[in-house]
């Protein structure tokens, strides 16, 4: 189902490959992103206790913005009256949006094969939510990249949840196909993803993404993972899934962002990635370090005159001690959280930017290694 516009709208221009793994660009309509690439996540127009100028210091290269909770509030004919997301946010850079897919299905909403209802979790109101409102709100945010509506079941689930979760997430993809290209979306340079689901049943996979891809996107993410399965379960289907994905497309593994996932799924040659991981340990008080995630509220820091994490390189490290760090906490200071979420978010960017390197360099190995011994 082309759009019969650019066909290269989200083309990956590969650079450089180690095994499954590889580095390229991704260009785009608003510029180019270098891959692999972490994408921080501004949940409601913004990334916790961040602004836009600390992620043009950070170098990030895409933020996420969240459907559902941007349509609550302050609901998208605000945005649009300010000019779009992009505006409304003060952020230059590349905006991709989740469909509001995963928020709504843990709402415990009623599901059809038309549409989810749903009430919302700021003033009980009911709203019914198709797979067309997902294309035509992110179309109004103006991100650059939308997500299709699709159903994302937790793990472990039953086969049949599973199959349902795979025939709604098909045939909502081709309404969404359809009503974005009938959009001037596409005019406007804006691009879609289609999801794949399926769980970790490889065959219920394989048939998802073979399905997806007979609708046709500009790229294809993998949803419905780091949901409640393993890490093993999670990377055994990568290494079945990712192969089947179009070499010259982004991949998208959505909600993935620990340190041994984040390496692991690099190798198995993933681009790009989100997680809440990085902000939501910062506020409270864990910071992402080499040797493990730690804890700065332990009573072992009050006087440490040492950097969060001495192999970082990031402006916090650089500046403050660890024990002047606890005392924010300690004292409720809102500066402290801030500072731990320009750490986190900083490691994260520079974990994927070292692998993107290592890939070039034929070093990747060294660095999962490396990882996996401060993380398991």
């Amino acid at each position: 189902m082309s759009d019969g516009q650019d066909e290269r709208r989200l083309a990956l221009d590969v650079e450089g490959t180690l095994g499954a793994a590889r580095a390229g660009t991704l260009t785009t309509s608003r510029g180019s992103i270098p891959t692999p690439c972490f994408m921080p996540v501004g949940t409601k127009g913004a990334v916790g206790t961040l602004d836009a100028a600390d992620l043009d210091d950070l170098g990030a290269s895409v933020v996420l913005g969240n459907t559902y909770h941007l349509m609550m509030r302050p609901g998208v004919e605000v945005i649009e009256r300010l000019g779009g997301l992009h505006r409304f946010m003060g952020w230059d850079g590349h905006l991709l949006t989740d469909s509001g897919g995963y928020q709504v299905f843990s709402l415990e909403p009623k599901v059809d094969d038309d549409a989810v209802t749903f009430r919302s979790t700021y003033d009980g109101d009911l709203h019914r939510f198709t797979p067309e409102d997902a294309v035509d709100v992110q179309r109004r945010l103006g991100s650059d990249v939308q997500m299709v509506l699709d159903v994302c079941p937790p793990l472990p689930s039953p086969p049949e949840v599973l199959r349902l979760a795979v025939e709604r997430t098909a045939a909502w993809a081709a309404r969404a196909r359809r009503a974005f290209v009938d959009s001037d979306a596409p005019q406007r340079g804006l691009a879609q993803m289609g999801i794949v689901q399926g769980g970790v049943d490889v065959d219920l996979r394989a048939e998802s993404a073979e399905r997806t891809l007979a609708v046709g996107f500009d790229a294809y993410a993998l949803g419905g993972l780091s949901v409640g399965e393993d890490r093993g379960a999670m990377l055994e289907t990568l290494d079945a899934i990712v192969p089947l994905l179009p070499e010259d497309r982004p991949r998208y593994l959505m909600g993935v962002g620990d340190p041994i996932g984040l390496v692991e799924a690099v190798a198995r040659g993933i681009d790009l990635f989100d997680c809440v991981i990085p902000t939501r340990f910062a506020r409270h008080g864990t910071i992402l370090t080499r040797d493990g995630r730690y804890n700065l509220k332990k009573a072992e820091n009050t006087a440490a005159d040492v950097p969060l994490d001495e192999t970082c390189g990031c402006v916090v490290c650089a500046r403050y001690s660890r024990g002047y760090l606890r005392h924010l906490l300690q004292v409720g200071e809102p500066t402290g959280p801030r500072l731990l979420t320009l750490h986190n978010v900083a490691w994260t960017i520079a974990l994927v930017q070292e692998a993107r390197a290592a890939v070039l360099l034929g070093d990747l190995g060294r660095v999962r290694s490396d990882i996996r011994r401060g993380w398991e």
